[in-house]
This record gives C-alpha cells, structure tokens and sequence, in this order.
C-alpha cells in the first residue's frame, strides 16, 4: 500500500507541474506574433463589360491577414479610363471585396484603357493603393459590301476586355511560335504567357458575319477564315439573332 500511495502521490505532482510549465509558455508566448499589425488590399482585378454606352467595370479584391486591431476603417476604390478621360472613386465597408463602377464606353474602333486601385484606409496611416491596369476593345463594324442579297454585317464580339501585354510576354510568345494561336478557349482563355493580371487575354481577335434578309448568319465575304473564327462562328450561330 505505502508504494502505490506514493506512485499516486508522484504522478499528481508530476501532472500539476506539467500543467503549470504548459500554462507559462503559453501565457509568454505573443498572440498573432507572426501577423502583420495592419491589413492591405491586395489581389486586384477587374471584369470589363459593355452596357449600352457605358462601361460596366467590376472590382474585386482581397486583403493580407493580420492581428484583430489592424482591421481596416474601410476601403477606398478608383477606376479611371481613357479616352474619353474619366476617374470615379468609392469608399466602401471594410466588408465589402468587391465594387461597380461605370465609366463611358469608348467609341467603336477605340480602346478604353483604365486602371483600378484599391486601397485599406487606416486611421492615421497613409493608404497603399494596390492597383491592375485593363482595357476594352470595340471594334469597328465594317460596311456590308454591294451584292445583288444585302447582308447586316455583324463584327464578333461586339467589345473584348484584354489585359495589358505586361513585360511583353506575350509578344515574345507570339514570336516563337509564328504559327500557333493564343487561345486556349475562344474569348475566354489564353496561353499563360498571354494572360494579363485581370486573368484575360492580351489579345483581341475580332471576326466578320454576316446576317442575311431571311435570317441565315453565313461568314461575310472576303473576310479571313482561321480556326477562331471558325469556333466563334458556331457559337454565334446558335445564339438568337436579335
């Protein structure tokens, strides 16, 4: 009996002081030691699209991790385009991760090129904008050419946001590889090195249809044929023709 006693007497002894050097570091040991004191917005892009005449610009964003207090008071949004020049600028809830803003849309055979920044406002604290250029294409709608059928003449897409060609990857891309497309999927993807910051493609391609008095959409003649025009005349063709 007086063994077991003192094995029971040893292990509570054992667990107490256990307990209490658990208890220690965790107390010295610093809350959010390896977080930054205050958050950024980071992860900016935009998503361009054609209103009527306006540009519909959608920012989304993103911010760093850090302790508790370094929340920010709000975030504060600007979208700026030219031509024409024009700059707009939100302040939105620090619970918001995304904005739209609309700006005018270039006119056809233009290219509108903008900027988004976003910034996490901070009592006391300059704001650090973190900012992705874009752009959006609207092409020029060629004249239906004399023939004894009028065709409607119809360019698509109507408009086209690519990304800036940053560092000219793509360019290089391009030149090694004379003779292969960019696109992965029509107007959606590109290879990597001609995908941009906003996740789009860098390079516009436009295509010529036509749409004939009964309603037939046919290619427009002495326009260029290739296997993108190709696959987005399928998909037009399946649209309804309004």
């Amino acid at each position: 009996m007086p063994n077991v006693r003192n094995w029971l007497i040893y292990g509570a002894v054992t667990a107490t002081v256990a307990g209490l050097m658990l208890d220690g570091s965790l107390r010295h040991q610093p809350r959010d030691a390896l977080l930054p004191p205050l958050s950024e917005a980071t992860a900016v892009k935009s998503e361009v699209s054609q209103t009527a005449d306006s540009l519909q610009v959608v920012v989304s964003w993103d911010l760093t991790l850090s302790v508790p207090a370094g929340r920010p008071d709000s975030i504060r949004v600007k979208v700026a385009s030219e031509p024409p020049r024009h700059q707009l600028a939100t302040t939105q809830s620090a619970n918001q991760l995304a904005d739209t803003t609309y700006l005018p849309a270039p006119s056809p055979g233009e290219t509108a090129k903008g900027i988004s920044c976003v910034a996490a406002v901070h009592p006391q604290q300059a704001p650090a904008e973190s900012c992705t250029p874009w752009q959006y294409v609207r092409p020029i709608r060629p004249v239906a050419a004399s023939a004894p059928i009028p065709n409607r003449i119809d360019v698509q897409p109507g408009g086209l946001q690519v990304d800036p060609d940053v560092g000219g990857r793509c360019a290089v891309w391009q030149r090694a590889h004379p003779d292969e497309s960019v696109w992965t999927a029509v107007n959606r993807r590109a290879v990597p090195a001609c995908t941009g910051p906003n996740g789009k493609p860098t390079v516009a391609q436009f295509c010529v249809f036509a749409v004939l008095p009964d309603g037939r959409r046919i290619r427009a003649a002495g326009a260029p044929t290739n296997s993108y025009c190709d696959e987005l005349f399928v998909e037009w063709t399946r649209e309804r023709y309004s």
